[in-house]
């Protein structure tokens, strides 16, 4: 049975008030047929016992008169019109006793006693049907008025069922106070929840609360923990993003008011030069953020993943940055020793992870170095190398280079935010990226990207 729109304690109310309801009707009908039951027995003892003792009276009388008729009365005792009798001959002739009681239609007399209801002169009567053991051609009946069985009865089950419904009535009270009680911590967190400002992240605190409302506790806080955290994440991205862009732009703003006082062609194309500079540098640093953005776990549901070829991937990007290598005289290289590498992830992530691997090892490293690209795999995962035969980095800044706006070196264009998006999208891809010096000197980028069941 499944209940909707109903509360809680209404619920629980149901689902413990209603069985007790439903065996205490039982328990009572069962108690009223047990005591029917037993009492029917004490009056078939009785009417067996009268039975007895009529036969005994009307043994070798081939005739009942008056008097014999008075000592059958007297016998079965019937001075309170409990009970009444009547004797058959083998012809279903009534010989004495009432006419009122009559002879089933489907049952033959025997020797064993045979019981039935029947009513007479509007009365209840519970009748014994039963040969006669000394002169089987005669059937005698004994009937036994119910009236006083009812009554007996009635008042046994009342004086039983009142003192139940009392019961039952305080059943429901402790009931519906244990359950308040049980309840009131949630409604202590419902009004913490509805009193609490939208800015307070802060940890929900419940007394004396029972292990069940610990747990839900506990999951509202992480969520709120969680909640708190990301928010910190995106006020520390708004704060530092502006701090990165007021000096290229406070440069840029600079750079054109010069160059509107600027009277010289040639001291104006210096200054448009400047100016052209600085806008690179801008836009470079805009769309780090961006793709820094993108690969927040937050932004997780707004990119898609897809089925792709990690292999192609690093075969194509490398072979895109080559004429950029060839221009600083770097030697770029790829050694894809996995010819297909399926994986479930966001391409334009992946990419762009890679490029700016591939792009900073260029850029920090000397002049007629080299660049190469590995990709490896062992049971679980894909595994990048991006390995540079540079100065490498010190192991004290290993960890500080995935800080973000952290630049080692103050030179070139760079805004300090590669490192941070490269880790940031092997997370978002339940990967990792560490960073391992290579022989004899220079760095290696190792990305370790798990593999992924595809869904075919």
């Amino acid at each position: 049975m499944r209940l909707t729109k109903t509360s809680l304690r209404q619920q629980l109310l149901l689902w413990l008030l209603l069985p007790q309801l439903v065996f205490c009707l039982a328990g009572a009908a069962l108690f009223l047929s047990i005591t029917l039951h037993y009492a029917d027995n004490a009056i078939d003892k009785r009417l067996i016992k009268s039975a007895n003792a009529v036969a005994k009276l009307i043994q070798h009388q081939p005739q009942i008169g008056p008097e014999l008729s008075s000592k059958i009365i007297a016998t079965i005792d019937s001075l309170d019109d409990l009970e009444i009798y009547s004797i058959h001959d083998s012809n279903q002739r009534l010989i004495a006793g009432r006419a009122e009681i009559a002879l089933p239609q489907t049952h033959q007399p025997q020797n064993d006693p045979f019981f039935y209801y029947q009513t007479i002169d509007g009365q209840k009567y519970r009748v014994l049907l039963q040969k006669s053991a000394q002169q089987s051609d005669r059937t005698i009946q004994i009937a036994f008025n119910l009236h006083e069985r009812d009554v007996y009865t009635r008042n046994i089950f009342l004086s039983t069922a009142i003192p139940l419904l009392l019961l039952i009535i305080l059943t429901i009270f402790f009931v519906w106070w244990g359950i308040g009680l049980g309840l009131r911590p949630l409604a202590q967190l419902q009004s913490m929840m509805e009193l609490r400002k939208p800015q307070d992240l802060s940890p929900l605190a419940l007394q004396d609360a029972p292990r069940e409302l610990n747990a839900l506790s506990a999951a509202l806080n992480h969520l709120l923990a969680t909640t708190e955290a990301s928010i910190d994440r995106q006020r520390r991205f708004i704060a530092d993003a502006a701090h990165q862009l007021r000096t290229p732009l406070a440069g840029l703003k600079s750079q054109t008011e010069l160059a509107m006082r600027e009277n010289s062609p040639e001291g104006l194309r210096e200054r448009l030069n400047m100016v052209h500079t600085s806008a690179t540098r801008s836009i470079h640093l805009v769309n780090q953020l961006l793709t820094l953005a993108r690969s927040e776990p937050g932004s997780q549901t707004s990119i898609p993943k897809v089925h792709m070829d990690l292999a192609k991937i690093i075969r194509d990007l490398t072979a895109e940055l080559v004429p950029r290598a060839l221009a600083a005289r770097i030697d770029l290289g790829c050694d894809c020793f996995v010819q297909d590498a399926p994986l479930h992830g966001n391409s334009a992530l992946l990419r762009e992870m890679f490029i700016n691997l591939v792009e900073n090892a260029i850029k920090y490293i000397p002049r007629d170095g080299s660049v190469t690209v590995r990709l490896t795999e062992d049971e679980k995962n894909y595994i990048v190398d991006v390995e540079d035969n540079g100065p490498g980095i010190p192991d004290s800044d290993k960890d500080r280079v995935f800080e973000r706006f952290y630049r080692r070196e103050q030179t070139g264009n760079g805004c300090g935010l590669g490192m941070a998006i490269v880790r940031e999208i092997a997370e978002r891809h339940a990967g990792s990226v560490q960073l391992l010096d290579a022989e004899p000197h220079g760095l290696i980028v190792h990305v370790v990207l798990p593999k992924t069941e595809l869904n075919t």
